[in-house]
Order: structure tokens, then C-alpha cells, then sequence
């Protein structure tokens, strides 16, 4: 089934469970920390320039917001955790709301991949940790973004991307994507995993 990734809007920004789409079509999230680069790869990936709105303040989004691709999938985009100025009240609407997408939406089982993003400067760090466990609890299907590996140098970013492929969370069969939104870099490489994913 031919996918047409410029024919793709907002559908909704959610903040509540309720409000989550319930259109019978496949659902691809995007996880990871705040500033780890989520809405400028998806914008990389939709080759459009700021249909996901690039915060100037990391931890700012706590939305849930659901990319219409082509009316054949949903590219979900989740609040990114771990900001550490983000007051209390809000670090826990964040959190019931991520919990919420997994737990009461009613076509979780139409997700098909979760893309986490590791920042690959920094590496797995606690909260991607917590992450990846529940997802390896749920037995939810993932791959890894290295995200701005175009501000490493080569050693540093072989060293870096070996230390990922290492961890014990990981299998030897998870897929890591190196990725940069600066150059293009794993566009390509994350589009084919998304379709082999989603069968589209």
C-alpha cells in the first residue's frame, strides 16, 4: 500500500485520554527526553519544515499530538519526560497522560512500533532506561534513534554508539538508527522500519 508521507496533518493535540483518535489505522509513537530532537525529526521525516512545532523551552509540550499520514497511520508524538525544571504539577499530568496513551487507548492494539530517541551525545540515561523497560514489560515492538550524531566527531561517535548497542537493555537484535535532523541522516533508515513495522 503506497503511503503518501506529504499528505500529512495535525489531527489533534490531546490532552486528555478521551480526546485520543479512534480511527481504525496503524499508530507508530515517537518516546523520548525532552530536547532529545523528537519534533525536528518528524518534521525530517515528513520532509515538511514545522508541522511539529520545535519548543524554544525543552518539557514545554504536555500534549499528545496525532500526525495524520496519509489516512493510513498515525505518528504519535509523546511528551517528552525528564525536563527538570518542569513544576510537579505538570511532571504528573505528563506522566498520567504517557501512562494513558498505553493504558486507555482504544487502538493500542494498532500501535505497531514505539521510536525511541536517545540523544547520542548523552546515551541512555535513567528515564530512557524506565522507558525501555516498560516497554520491554509490554512486549511493545521498538527501535532506537541516535539522535544529533552530526555533533560528534567520528570516535566519539562510534564510542557513543557502541555504548548504546551495549546496554543491557537491549538485545542483540534491536535496531539503532544513527540520525541527524541537521543533515538527513537516517531519514531513509527510519521510514523503512516505520513501513516494515506497519506493513504499509
Amino acid at each position: 500500500m503506497a503511503v503518501n508521507i506529504q499528505n500529512t496533518s495535525l489531527r489533534i493535540s490531546a490532552g486528555l485520554a478521551k480526546q485520543f483518535p479512534t480511527d481504525p489505522m496503524k499508530q507508530v509513537a515517537f518516546s523520548g527526553r525532552s530536547n532529545v530532537g523528537k519534533s525536528s525529526l518528524i518534521n525530517t521525516i515528513l520532509g515538511r519544515k514545522s508541522l511539529a512545532r520545535v519548543s524554544s523551552m525543552p518539557g514545554k509540550t504536555i500534549t499528545i499530538n496525532f500526525y495524520d499520514v496519509d489516512k493510513k497511520l498515525f505518528l504519535v508524538d509523546l511528551p517528552g519526560y525528564g525536563y527538570a525544571k518542569r513544576q510537579f504539577e505538570n511532571k504528573q499530568v505528563w506522566s498520567s497522560l504517557t501512562d494513558g496513551y498505553f493504558t486507555q487507548n482504544k487502538n493500542i492494539d494498532l500501535l505497531s512500533l514505539v521510536v525511541q530517541l536517545v540523544d547520542c551525545k548523552v546515551g541512555i540515561t535513567n528515564d530512557d532506561a524506565m522507558m525501555i523497560s516498560f516497554l520491554n514489560e509490554m512486549e511493545i515492538p521498538y527501535i532506537i534513534v541516535a539522535t544529533k550524531v552530526d555533533k560528534l566527531n567520528k570516535t566519539d561517535r562510534n564510542k557513543q554508539l557502541e555504548k548504546i548497542s551495549n546496554d543491557e537493555l537491549l538485545n542483540e537484535e534491536t535496531v539503532i538508527i544513527p540520525f541527524s535532523s541537521h543533515t538527513g541522516e537516517g531519514k531513509t533508515e527510519l521510514l523503512k522500519e516505520i513501513f516494515k513495522y506497519t506493513n504499509l
